[in-house]
């Protein structure tokens, strides 16, 4: 249905002599009730000018097409844009902008608090902060890698020689390059959203995108409970590293106490930036305790027996599965790390970076403990190792249990923040209300993750069911169906969208197979576990 509209785009075009824009297929000249005029004087050849025009009488659907294509010098559907010469206005521009106040009057008490999203959509998360006291997009594409490295990859890399003795060798293998490589492209669909989407910096942005105010109260939600959990997991696991250091050297409460302040402390810092440090400690932390446990392992060679293949029941083999996949979850936090690129088009050079790392250490460590621990490697590997090797590698890997808590902690923080500050003066002040704000919301959700980590007897059960309720859309089945938003009409086009239609349809159905039968697989692990006691001084094992 055809409405009258009139939008401002505003385009940098290259002034020229005059010439023709030629609008193309998809767009019947039937629809096209148009007219496209410059209010801006002819300036000299080659400066960039820029252009605003006008929009009248068109479907809304037409619309946003246009506004894509005059935007994008790239898009096929504009031809010699650059040769759009500029015309001085007429009396049917002036009546047809007075039509525009009445109907944006009119529009403005319809849309009531969606007055401003199409705006919104066009400006990135942090708007300009050429004078901003604090600069959030500052982040170099090799500091975001590191980020995305040390956020992915920490000490659940050393249960993956575990879940290669579950499998067998080759199909472990098989498993780890193909999710890889689709953990790869969805990473990368990511990448594509941000960027369509500007102003998107959290799941819950881009839920928004997708299904309006419910799809932003859904997947926030879901990020927000699926972070603090990992935070939980890595409080936990920190627990656990200084039983084993300590020998049980006092109560479990008390070392969870003592990660609840240290994450919290390392939380504060309100930028990437300066969380990007940390994570270069964090990749040296755990790829030495990774190298350190190969050692130990081909020096006691535990195990003998090397199996290609395993016979296995749905339960085990299925665990096994999920641990793989789990070392591939970073996905929550994309967003969010995109959002403070210095420069957005360097995006995809930190995610390679990301799965270069993850995929080449994962292989490495997986086939090489298995092959000297052998079958009954234990997960995570420092059980197959000596007490003394065992101490050090734990030891060393305090850091990056430490760190991937940490950078969680903050994307969790930063996408409640930026939704209560967003578009305000608080974003980029160091004012009380801004620090006082962000201090807070940093503990309390530090304070939730202990409380879920300690109170809940059958806590790594539970962690599985919500990996496998969240982890499996994160990764696999939310960046197809960005595909195929942002790819709508076009999915049979060429032969090219047929194969990516394909590849997307795979990942789809690989994020609803690992949701259903995760949710299978934990549900009776947790009705099948004894119960343990919240809130217990006894070793968290």
């Amino acid at each position: 249905m055809a409405i009258t509209q009139l939008v401002p785009l505003q385009c940098a075009f290259n002034s020229a002599p005059p010439g023709n824009l030629l609008v193309s297929s998809p767009f019947p000249q039937s629809q096209l009730l148009s007219f496209l005029h410059s209010y801006n004087e002819q300036a000299e050849v080659n400066k960039p000018v820029p252009v605003s025009f006008s929009i009248a009488r068109a479907p809304s659907a037409t619309t946003r097409a246009l506004r894509s294509a005059l935007c994008s010098s790239s898009n096929a559907a504009i031809m010699r844009s650059s040769e759009i010469y500029p015309a001085p206005p007429t009396a049917a521009d002036q009546e047809l902008w007075e039509e525009k106040e009445v109907s944006t009057k009119q529009s403005s008490l319809e849309i009531g608090e969606n007055k401003d999203f199409a705006l919104h959509q066009t400006q990135d998360a942090f708007g300009n902060e050429e004078f901003a006291e604090v600069k959030y997009k500052v982040l170099k594409w090799w500091q975001c890698g590191l980020l995305m490295v040390a956020e992915t990859v920490s000490l659940g890399v050393l249960s993956l020689p575990a879940a290669v003795a579950g499998l067998g060798l080759v199909p472990s293998v098989i498993i780890l390059v193909c999710l890889g490589a689709l953990a790869t492209y969805t990473g990368y669909v990511i990448g594509q959203f941000k960027w369509r989407y500007p102003h998107i910096c959290s799941m819950a942005d881009a839920g928004e995108v997708l299904a309006g105010r419910f799809g932003r109260e859904l997947l926030g939600f879901a990020q927000i409970i699926f972070l603090v959990f990992i935070m939980a997991s890595h409080l936990l696991t920190f627990t656990i590293a200084m039983n084993d250091l300590t020998n049980h050297g006092t109560c479990s409460i008390v070392f969870g106490v003592v990660g609840l302040a240290i994450s919290f402390v390392c939380t504060l810092p309100r930028t990437l930036e300066k969380m990007s440090w940390l994570s270069l400690i964090s990749f040296i932390s755990i790829l030495s305790s990774v190298f350190i446990t190969m050692i130990g392992v081909g020096i006691s060679h535990p195990g003998k027996v090397i199996e290609a293949t395993v016979k296995t029941d749905l339960i085990h083999g299925f665990t096994a599965v999920a641990n793989i996949v789990f070392a591939f979850s970073g996905h929550a936090a994309f967003f969010s790390l995109a959002a403070e690129l210095k420069n957005p088009a360097d995006y995809p050079k930190a995610l390679m970076l990301l799965q270069s790392v993850d995929i080449t250490l994962y292989l490495v460590a997986a086939i090489v403990i298995y092959c000297y621990g052998g079958s009954t490697v234990t997960s995570p590997a420092l059980g197959s190792a000596s007490t003394v090797v065992s101490k050090v590698a734990y030891g060393i890997a305090l850091p990056t249990i430490i760190i991937a808590g940490v950078i969680n902690g903050h994307v969790s923080a930063k996408s409640v923040y930026v939704r209560i500050f967003r578009g305000t003066d608080h974003m980029h002040k160091r004012s009380w209300i801004a620090v006082g704000s962000w201090t807070a919301i940093v503990l309390a959700l530090w304070v939730l993750a202990w409380i879920i980590a300690e109170a809940i007897p059958v806590f790594n059960k539970l962690l599985s069911l919500v990996t496998a309720l969240f982890a499996s859309w994160f990764t696999f089945g939310l960046s197809a169906i960005f595909w195929f938003y942002m790819n709508h009409g076009q999915w049979f086009s060429s032969p090219k969208k047929v194969a990516l239609s394909a590849v997307n349809l795979l990942a789809l159905g690989v994020g609803c197979c690992l949701c259903g039968l995760g949710l299978y697989v934990s549900g009776k692990a947790i009705h099948d576990d004894p119960h343990h006691a919240s809130f217990t001084c006894m070793s968290t094992v």
